[in-house]
């Protein structure tokens, strides 16, 4: 069975600078849709994807992690457009 730690631990793994897990990074598992929750913040914005079971175990394998990050891209491409073109994470 999979948790929240090994899922964010794996995030952060590919994608260094977007966080520490549990401040930027959050991660649970949501009954009612079957599904794991992965909460990403950067100073005011925020995006909540849902990753099902046999994909978050995929992406753990480091075999296929193709649509947390499109995810991911989406929320910089964001902060970027609102920031000016300043990175994520500076």
């Amino acid at each position: 069975m999979l948790n929240k730690e090994e899922i964010c631990k794996k995030i952060t793994e590919i994608y260094p600078d977007i966080g520490a897990c549990g401040i930027d990074v959050k991660v649970a598992y949501d009954e009612a849709q079957k599904a794991w929750v992965i909460d990403l913040k950067k100073d005011e914005h925020e995006l909540k994807t849902y990753i099902e079971t046999p994909e978050a175990e995929k992406c753990l394998e480091g075999k296929q992690c193709v649509s947390l990050g499109l995810e991911i891209a989406q929320l910089r491409k964001t902060i970027e457009e609102l920031h000016g073109s300043a990175k994520y994470g500076g």
